[in-house]
């Protein structure tokens, strides 16, 4: 298994993320108690736009290493992402799923857009990576839904303008645990399916008491592969 990234990085990028968040720009936290203090923690959040990644790592009340696109590593931002200590996604993401697992088992957090991409932030369409690192881990999974970092008609490319409006709401944490006797494929798709319908459940919620909207559009221009269980690997470590 691929060693975890340095837990020194997000102790300091994620105060420039909470100075992006709350002082460039201008977002409501909701939840922030509903992440545990201690222990492995997964965050799971839609995925609309460029800055998704930045915001929620600032607002996250703990250092936090996130799943990036190795094009977006090898990008602009890549000279922050690096020295970050984010986690690089390539291919399938198999490297990226342990060096993740690695983390949650030292007891840190690890966060995940599980669409893979940045588009319309419904959710309703995810990878599996996520529901495995969930199981395999046996961490808290908290779902975050994230609002106004993009609006329609924009690129998901787009910075913002300084102080627009944004919402991150985290919700309830939760600890999967598959039905006893499923084992291998059937307990990566039991929890898959419990992945999705909390993170749609929850930002379904979230927009019914905010003002703000997700986009109507669906700019996939970055369109990339997201993480999936490892192929083979379900009916390993059992």
């Amino acid at each position: 298994m691929s060693g975890a990234p340095s837990p020194w990085g997000p102790r300091w990028s994620r105060w420039v993320g909470r100075f992006l968040a709350r002082v460039y720009w201008n977002t409501e936290v909701k939840g922030r108690d509903n992440i545990p203090a201690t222990g492995p923690v997964l965050v799971l959040a839609n995925h609309i736009g460029l800055i998704d990644g930045p915001v929620v790592h600032g607002v996250i009340p703990r250092p936090s290493h996130f799943l990036i696109t190795a094009r977006m590593m090898d990008g602009p931002l890549g000279i922050f992402l690096k020295p970050a200590a984010q986690i690089r996604v390539e291919g399938a993401g198999r490297t990226a799923l342990a060096q993740a697992l690695a983390v949650l088992e030292r007891g840190g957090v690890v966060g995940v857009f599980p669409e893979g991409h940045r588009g319309a932030g419904t959710a309703d369409q995810t990878y599996g990576g996520a529901a495995w690192l969930a199981v395999r881990s046996g961490a808290s999974v908290v779902p975050a839904a994230v609002v106004g970092t993009r609006n329609t008609g924009e690129s998901v490319n787009i910075w913002p303008r300084p102080r627009r409006r944004m919402l991150v709401a985290f919700g309830p944490a939760v600890q999967l645990e598959p039905p006893a006797g499923l084992t291998g494929r059937g307990r990566q798709e039991w929890a898959a399916e419990q992945v999705d319908q909390m993170l749609v459940t929850h930002l379904r919620e979230a927009l019914a008491h905010t003002d703000l909207a997700l986009p109507t559009d669906e700019d996939t221009a970055d369109a990339a592969p997201g993480t999936t269980a490892p192929a083979g690997e379900e009916d390993a470590h059992e």
